[in-house]
């Protein structure tokens, strides 16, 4: 990766998905190159960035042309369309591209993918994920999976440890699980005492294996 300098992010394709990331990158201070086939959409983004490219062809030459290569990371952001994800995927890593992120909307999908060099996300299935973790929890917030196993999770204390202590909740112990930061009102801490009593309205952010939350989450409810 560069050096002293911002990364270039690559966004092929504007359906919601990619709009979505292009718009949140560049207002986070990031430098992007956007490519699309709707002029609409195109437009629409050099709101946000001159490097806006209207093309019907995603051809190596067409994406060198554009810059592909000179990005830190690529995100392939075309789903519904198979062929055009596995071989627009297949010419960014082949252009040597050091991150390629492609989109899936199906486990068949991202395997092939994943075999070509690219790393995958399923960003409905993740959704959907999410919003089932949170409406069948009474105390999670938010939640992030790290791999198969490994979550972080944002999780609301209630009566059952207000007033009680960090070193009295032993959550590792009893949980197999870490608390890695703890919001209070507007602050927020990482490094915690043992003696913290915990207050009504706390949150706290946990890292164990998706199981272990899960039981502190019903030990809470």
């Amino acid at each position: 990766m560069k050096s002293n300098t911002k990364l270039t992010y690559g966004i092929i394709g504007l359906g919601r998905f990619g709009t979505a990331l292009a718009s949140s990158l560049a207002e986070a201070g990031c430098d992007i190159l956007v490519l699309d086939r709707n002029e609409e959409k195109v437009r629409a983004m050099r709101t946000y960035t001159d490097a806006a490219y209207v093309t019907s062809s995603l051809s190596k030459d067409t994406l060198t042309e554009a810059g592909i290569a000179n990005c830190d990371v690529v995100v392939v952001c075309i789903g519904s369309q198979l062929d055009v994800s596995i071989l627009t995927t297949l010419t960014v890593v082949s252009l040597g591209v050091k991150r390629v992120i492609a989109k899936a909307t199906t486990k068949e999908q991202g395997e092939v993918l994943e075999k070509l060099g690219a790393e995958v996300i399923y960003p409905e299935h993740d959704m959907a994920i999410r919003l089932a973790k949170k409406l069948t929890s009474a105390s999670l917030i938010e939640y992030l999976s790290l791999s198969n196993e490994i979550e972080i999770s944002e999780i609301k204390i209630t009566d059952k440890l207000v007033g009680k202590t960090l070193a009295d909740a032993n959550l590792r112990s009893r949980f197999s699980i870490n608390v890695i930061a703890l919001e209070h009102g507007e602050t927020t801490e990482i490094t915690l005492s043992p003696d913290y009593s915990f207050a009504e309205g706390d949150i706290v952010v946990v890292i164990g294996h998706g199981n272990d939350i899960k039981r502190f989450e019903a030990f809470l409810n």
